[in-house]
């Protein structure tokens, strides 16, 4: 018993260590104003959205992008249908967007889609004809000034961007809370401290541009583990790139508001983090041996939280069961769970509480529902720790994840 309790604390300690930047982090906008704003030249854009039957949501995301503050004509909008069953090209097409049909069951995932897509347009358009590409899903709606926005960052000689996370449907219930709670919580008190400090930022998923340089050292998209957004963005910090955030550039999207459906994205996430650990960890360690500080940090996002709170939870367990069986009181090993598990949640409690306060305005939902899933976002991040066990051992494949939120940047905004 005196063991467990020992590995106990040695756990907590590990996890304090680990992690005690990014209490730093939470501090940091509150201490250091942005010394610089970019104002630079119109540059010309190439959008690139892979859509895969999304034919409830295509249209809101393209008539956002038509309703920027930003030039409409340095804008191209660039769509692969990939192996729709539905109308989701002729949605796109009646919109205004450049479509391409692409059918492979074989290379199936985003990654592929985005590399045959920038393969297309590089055919038509070359590699000069645009300064940046960026990168939406299907469902995102971009609030009116974010291209605007996003190139002004660009003028401070950023090759890779990224932007604020928020969410069409924060107040479905705790599940799309939690997700949007996160991202938001991401956006504030990870990606603009590390802007704010100098550091390298983190790319989400979606809402993101590269330059055409960067366009040019890939010759296409050549990232296609599970998680391609977090490869991307680990492969670029390893090759010495700084990945800047641009606070005023907001996008929102559609969050998963069913638990199985939850489990099996947050399942391919999990796995995913594995697999570029795998493939990007022995240079993440010799960035980290030659002082990047961004190779931890995008270290510490990856892999040591999940890999903790494994062993914490396998080796109180295996503990439990031993003693059960050899009629010792597990009391103390209960307790001791117990007390752990009760920390995390205060832990991801003050996370969500200190998020939910400051972004107060940029929740669309009631206050009951916005205090209250401040209450419920622990329990929702506490789930990942089943999802990542159950990752390690299961085959996880990448499928899509239904949309049918449709709606507008006004009706998000009027969420009652």
């Amino acid at each position: 018993m005196q063991l467990i309790s020992f590995i106990n604390y040695l756990i907590g300690t590990a996890f304090f260590l680990c992690y005690i930047y990014q209490i730093y982090y939470i501090l940091v906008p509150f201490m250091k104003k942005e010394e610089k704003s970019y104002r630079g030249e119109q540059n010309r854009f190439a959008v690139l959205i892979s859509a895969r039957n999304e034919s409830k949501v295509i249209k809101n995301l393209l008539d956002s992008i038509d309703a920027q503050t930003y030039p409409r004509e340095l804008t191209d909008v660039f769509v692969v249908a990939d192996n729709c069953s539905d109308n989701t090209a002729d949605i796109a097409e009646a919109c205004g967007a450049h479509v391409y049909r692409r059918f492979d069951n074989v290379n199936v995932g985003k990654g592929y889609a985005l590399n045959y897509l920038l393969g297309e347009i590089k055919k038509t358009y070359g590699e000069n004809y645009f300064d940046g590409y960026f990168v939406f899903d299907a469902d995102n709606v971009l609030d009116t000034h974010y291209i605007e926005e996003m190139n002004n960052t660009f003028a401070g000689g950023y090759e890779v961007l990224t932007s604020y996370r928020n969410s069409k449907n924060y107040g479905d219930n705790w599940i799309s809370a939690g997700y949007a709670l996160w991202f938001l919580r991401e956006s504030k008190y990870l990606n603009y401290p590390r802007m704010l400090l100098n550091s390298s930022c983190a790319i989400s998923g979606t809402g993101f541009m590269f330059s055409k340089k960067i366009a040019k050292e890939l010759g296409g998209w050549n990232y296609y583990l599970l998680t391609e957004d977090i490869e991307f963005t680990v492969d670029h910090v390893i090759d010495g790139y700084k990945i800047g955030f641009c606070k005023n550039a907001m996008l929102y999207d559609e969050q998963p508001n069913t638990f199985r459906q939850s489990v099996r994205q947050r399942m391919r996430w999990a796995r995913g983090y594995f697999q570029v650990m795998c493939h990007y960890g022995t240079r993440l360690i010799d960035g980290m041996r030659k002082g990047s500080f961004s190779c931890y940090d995008m270290s510490m996002n990856i892999m040591p939280a999940m890999i903790l709170s494994l062993i914490m939870i396998i080796m109180n367990g295996t503990a439990l069961v031993t003693g059960l069986a050899a009629g010792i009181s597990v009391q103390p090993i209960l307790h001791g769970l117990g007390m752990s598990v009760w920390g995390m949640y205060l832990m991801l409690f003050g996370i969500g509480a200190i998020t939910t306060v400051t972004e107060w305005k940029n929740i669309y939902a009631s206050t009951f529902k916005k205090i209250l899933y401040a209450f419920t976002f622990p329990i929702f991040m506490l789930t990942y720790i089943p999802i990542t066990m159950a990752a390690l051992f299961k085959n996880v494949e990448w499928k899509p994840i239904v949309h049918s939120e449709s709606k507008t940047l006004a009706e998000i905004k009027s969420w009652n």
